[in-house]
């Protein structure tokens, strides 16, 4: 999955032209890493000087020389300063980004595809932090991080479920184990089986589909385990498969909502 940064840049270049003054948009970028001096000689006169527009067009020439990866980093702190300075624009940031399939949480810009923020309140609340963090470290290209990040939000909703249900120590329990537990201590099959059985499903449908379905949480689980023990690394060390990495964030997901 790779996203094209130039579009969020086409936004965030069109807000920083419509709403901040000349002098104001080359402190902006000079703090989002771009060298100043390479617009000493764009100044503002009351006659023969530059636009704004001309401006940008500078800017512009001048971050096409960042690799991909110092372009995201640059891009996202214009946003993070746009934000900072007049938070009254996020509806309009909001609304431009959402259109080419981006959103912003807490001034960070974070693909939709990867975690959709509107469908955060019916995840379990302990579940957030780690679910941002997760969907921001692999937005940068940090994949172990987010690994990591990943089987965190669900640590998360286990340790929480171990506590409020007396289900013991969940230190002593594998990652698959404490899910499994959790999804058992919250009855969320149990509640499946008696929702079909409402809407006049037999047990010879609802038996094998809720065995299956049980079955496939717990095989996410044991993925995740196996994969956080194989390819996440603080030190970010180890070889990572960006494809199995998004994947795991959206397990995450889908353990966490039927915990919730």
């Amino acid at each position: 999955m790779e996203h094209n940064i130039n579009t969020i840049w086409n936004v965030v270049s069109s807000l920083l032209e419509e709403n901040f003054t000349f002098a104001n948009i080359k402190k902006i970028v000079g703090l989002s890493g771009l060298d100043r001096t390479l617009l000493s000689d764009m100044e503002q006169k009351y006659s023969g000087g530059n636009s704004k527009s001309q401006l940008i067009n500078e800017i512009d020439k001048n971050v096409k020389e960042f690799t991909d990866d110092e372009f995201k980093h640059f891009v996202n702190i214009v946003t993070e300063e746009i934000l900072e300075r007049d938070i009254g624009l996020k509806p309009k940031l909001d609304k431009y980004l959402e259109r080419l399939g981006w959103q912003v949480y807490d001034n960070k810009i974070i693909p939709i595809e990867i975690l959709n923020l509107s469908e955060l309140k019916e995840l379990h609340i302990k579940s957030h932090e780690d679910l941002i963090k997760a969907s921001v470290r692999f937005r940068d290209g940090d994949l172990s991080g987010a690994l990591a990040s990943a089987c965190s939000s669900v640590d998360s909703v286990t340790y929480e479920i171990y506590n409020q249900k007396n289900l013991g120590d969940p230190d002593s329990a594998s990652f698959q184990e404490k899910c499994k537990k959790s999804i058992e201590a919250v009855g969320v099959i149990s509640t499946i089986e008696s929702e079909l059985s409402d809407m006049n499903w037999i047990d010879a449908d609802t038996l094998p589909l809720n065995k299956n379905l049980e079955g496939s949480l717990n095989q996410i689980a044991f993925v995740m385990q196996k994969l956080r023990a194989k390819m996440s690394d603080v030190h970010g060390s180890k070889e990572v498969l960006k494809p199995l990495v998004f994947d795991s964030i959206k397990y995450a997901q889908i353990l966490i909502r039927m915990m919730t």
